[in-house]
Order: C-alpha cells, then structure tokens, then sequence
C-alpha cells in the first residue's frame, strides 16, 4: 500500500496532529516503508504456534489493580488534551 496526501491528510485529521507541508513527503514515503514491513510480516508461516504463545516463561507478570482517588491525575491528563470539557474528551466526528 503506497501513503498518498489523500490518505495523509486523512491520518492528520483524525489524529489531530498537524503535519506540515514540507513534512509531508518525506512522512509518507516512511509510512509507506512501515506498512510494507507489516506486509512481510504476513508472509511469515505460523501455523505451528499457539495463539497464546509467549516468550515470557509462566505468562504475562500481574499486577495488582488498584484505583487511584486523586483528582490530580484527571486534570493533568486533560491538561494535555487539545480538546476536554467537563473531564471527557472532545474529538470530531469521523462517522458520517
């Protein structure tokens, strides 16, 4: 799959980052090299593996889950939001 500006500027409106102009081609060219790594990746036979295979010896590590009470770390995360009212995130609409 080749990246064109149709599908980049697409990428850029849904991920609210804007990309500039002199940017652009250079951007695509190296998203169009990630995506045909990925598709060499499917050529790979793995047939014999389990799906829940893991290179992890006993599985994934837990972790304890615990809720945090602070109200501190909300704010601090909607801080960094382009977009936030009343602690939700305000995105656009990409359903028509």
């Amino acid at each position: 799959m080749t990246i064109d500006n149709t599908v980049l500027e697409k990428l850029e409106k849904l991920s609210m980052i804007k990309i500039e102009e002199n940017k652009k081609e250079e951007l695509a060219g190296q998203l169009t090299e990630i995506l045909a790594y990925i598709e060499n990746l499917a050529e790979l036979n793995t047939d014999h593996l389990d799906a829940s295979f893991s290179t992890l010896d006993g599985g994934t590590p837990m972790r304890e889950d615990v809720v945090s009470t602070n109200p501190q770390v909300s704010k601090d995360i909607f801080a960094h939001a382009p977009n936030a009212e009343n602690d939700f995130f305000i995105v656009p609409k990409i359903i028509e």
